[in-house]
């Protein structure tokens, strides 16, 4: 059977359905056009008003090709929050999916296609078709979150916190390593508060930490998405002295106002952030510092704006994502008055994002003529001739950038190899090979 797979949203949604495949992979071949397609699958996401726009639209794009014979299924975030409304408004889909039956996805997927297929698989880490290069990997360790901030809809979508056990998440890893995968990228919805559901109510990233740097292998790991006041000094003093770990926080702060910060249910306040910054600075002189930032929340005022650039300027984020508020149903602050216009939301986003050009601008002309160590290639640009690398300093996605690199001959997807910058924008750096 022919599958044609479209992954909307995080790379937590990637790892379901790398997952989903893999339970599906007895009897399918992934098709590259929906035109081959015997069943189309859409793992969607929820997130936030636009990305369920982007849902909506792909189902009902991909339910052309029902034209031809193909079945479509739609998975993940928009079935698990609104199924019965979803079901209503998209007939077209032959099944909605929700993340509590990915577990018997496989009998499902062979139901749909009227059991003319024999597909019978696991839902496991250990069993993924995978979507990424082969020298890098997501590896989930939780699922769901204890946090309510009052603009997220990921707990009534995802449930509260379940975690891995660590033996769970090292056998993963030791696989992943002996295929000769170099980058192993931690995620969940708050990897700071990892098992704290499992083991006694104790925060176990560190224990982690220290059974995954035990694996033997050339790799390093990288940590995605830490609450900030759970960035605890025994963390910050762990990567500073492990090698394996990459010196990379990406730490998501939201706002830097006091009065906005208890609006969101979020804890920790201005000073403590600043503090927090400030010694992960003193102690890794080398750490790369990302953020995420909700600009246009209720009761934020111009001024607030201000003091966030102003906050911004203080700490020099290496890197920064910002998103204007949209209005989740269910959330906390869908009772809140001052909502603030569209308008005017996207205007102080505009501000944010030039302060934030201007100080990744700064930090990147201060690369010029240096030399970085451990490059690895990610692709090959078209228009420029040349490849695009990535270092610890630059996660996978869209957010960090990238290095462009003029090579002296003929590189491969994964090569690592030193590169001298020789020039810059605010989002990319442009260099040469170094022998």
């Amino acid at each position: 059977m022919n599958v044609y797979m479209i992954s909307l949203g995080c790379a937590k949604n990637q790892v379901d359905t790398e997952m989903i495949l893999g339970a599906c992979k007895n009897d399918i071949t992934l098709v590259k056009s929906p035109e081959e397609a015997n069943l189309i699958l859409i793992n969607t996401c929820a997130f936030i008003e636009p990305a369920r726009k982007e849902a909506i639209d792909t189902i009902l794009q991909m339910a052309d090709y029902k034209e031809n014979g193909a079945k479509l299924i739609a998975l993940g975030c928009l079935p698990q929050r609104y199924k019965d409304e979803i079901a209503k408004l998209l007939p077209e889909v032959d099944r909605f999916v929700t993340i509590d039956e990915y577990k018997d996805i496989a009998n499902i997927v062979s139901s749909v296609c009227n059991s003319s297929y024999k597909i019978r698989g696991e839902f496991s880490p250990l069993n993924r078709i995978y979507s990424t290069p082969s020298y890098m990997r997501y590896i989930k360790i939780s699922e769901g979150c204890q946090n309510h901030c009052a603009f997220c809809a990921i707990p009534l979508i995802r449930g509260t916190l379940r975690s891995r056990t660590i033996e769970s998440i090292v056998e993963e890893v030791k696989n992943e390593v002996a295929q000769g995968v170099y980058e192993i990228n931690l995620i969940s919805q708050d990897t700071t508060k990892y098992g704290y559901d499992l083991y006694d109510n104790k925060y176990m990233i560190v224990p982690l930490l220290k059974e995954l740097v035990k694996i033997p292998g050339d790799f390093k790991i990288r940590l995605l998405y830490l609450y900030p006041d759970i960035v605890s000094d025994e963390l910050i003093d762990f990567i500073k002295n492990n090698d394996k770990v990459m010196p990379y926080f990406d730490i998501p702060i939201q706002h830097s106002e006091d009065h906005i910060l208890k609006k969101m249910v979020r804890r920790g306040n201005r000073e403590y952030m600043l503090n927090l910054f400030n010694k992960i600075r003193k102690e890794i002189p080398s750490a790369i510092i990302r953020t995420t930032l909700i600009v246009g929340f209720p009761y934020e005022e111009e001024s607030d704006i201000d003091n966030l650039i102003d906050f911004m300027n203080l700490v020099k984020f290496d890197r920064l994502g910002a998103f204007t508020f949209s209005l989740e149903e269910g959330t906390a602050a869908t009772h809140y008055p001052n909502i603030i216009p569209e308008e005017v939301k996207q205007k102080r986003y505009e501000r944010v994002m030039e302060a934030q050009a201007n100080i990744a601008l700064e930090k990147n002309k201060a690369m010029i003529g240096k030399v970085i160590e451990d490059a690895f290639i990610i692709g090959y640009d078209e228009e420029s001739f040349m490849y695009v690398a990535r270092s610890y300093a630059y996660a996978p996605d869209e957010v960090d950038g990238a290095i462009f690199v003029a090579a002296h001959y003929e590189l491969e997807l994964g090569q690592r190899v030193k590169v001298k910058i020789m020039d810059c924008d605010s989002y990319s750096l442009t260099g040469e090979q170094c022998e």
